[in-house]
């Protein structure tokens, strides 16, 4: 598995792509992941054309178990952020 692309290294491709500096490249990143927090934060999702599609979904409270000991515990209800992948990405990865 190839080693993970830092901030940094997408700063860097990411001003190359759009011929502009890194510092503005890096605040047009960091403004796109505020849009996506802020939108994923109040519930709704964000539909990234190409990529895929970040939600939020609740999960029920439930029943769980401790690995270490085997006692059951009850995890009450919360929020995990999703992605769906989009086709056109896994079919530029698998083709």
């Amino acid at each position: 598995m190839a080693k993970p692309m830092t901030k940094t290294e997408l700063v860097t491709q990411l001003s190359e792509e759009m011929g502009t500096d890194k510092k503005t490249a890096s605040t047009a990143l960091d403004a796109i992941t505020k849009v996506i927090t802020d939108a994923v934060s109040a519930g709704g999702a964000v539909t990234l054309p190409g990529v895929g599609k970040i939600y939020c979904r609740e999960r029920p409270e439930r029943m769980v178990r401790n690995p270490a000991t085997g006692e059951q515990i009850k995890k009450d209800a919360d929020k995990v952020v999703k992605m769906t992948i989009a086709k056109a990405l896994k079919d530029s990865v698998n083709g």
